[in-house]
């Protein structure tokens, strides 16, 4: 994963286990210190544009559902639990999901655009419509199968 400067922040791993479930782990080294929301976003693409990142598109949403882990009309796909940084900038997040795949299907990861991992300038409140008031988007990393 990179900043808007284009200097590396961190990693993230995804891995889908034989259940199904996506496991993700993301790893900063360089991220401002704060609670940050962390998306799922549409396209597999982290250039500038108009704004840091806008070439990664909206929050992966192929189901239609509003915005937020707290929303009873949602979550989107992407939403996931934000990820605090203590001041050093190193900071840690693990957690599961069943709502996106790395497998073929209508909510894989690794449609024909791809999709990429983004952290938020600040807290996603997990209820607000688009974006949760997570803010400027700080860091993005293309999500991408190994070989």
């Amino acid at each position: 994963m990179y900043n808007v400067g284009g200097s590396p922040i961190g990693t993230g791993d995804i891995w889908q286990d034989k259940n199904g479930l996506v496991h993700v782990d993301v790893a900063t080294i360089a991220l401002p210190a704060g609670t940050h929301g962390i998306h799922f976003h549409q396209v597999g693409k982290c250039e500038g544009g108009t704004t840091a990142f806008s070439t990664a598109g909206g929050h992966y949403n192929p189901m239609g559902m509003e915005h937020g882990l707290n929303n009873p009309k949602g979550p989107h796909a992407g939403d996931n639990p934000n990820i605090d940084v203590p001041a050093s900038g190193v900071g840690t997040i693990s957690f599961t999901t069943n709502r996106v795949t790395l497998t073929p299907g209508p909510t894989t990861l690794l449609d024909a655009d791809g999709s990429s991992l983004v952290i938020h300038a600040n807290a996603d409140d997990q209820i607000t419509n688009p974006a949760g008031n997570s803010g400027a988007r700080i860091a993005c990393g293309v999500v991408r199968a190994l070989p």
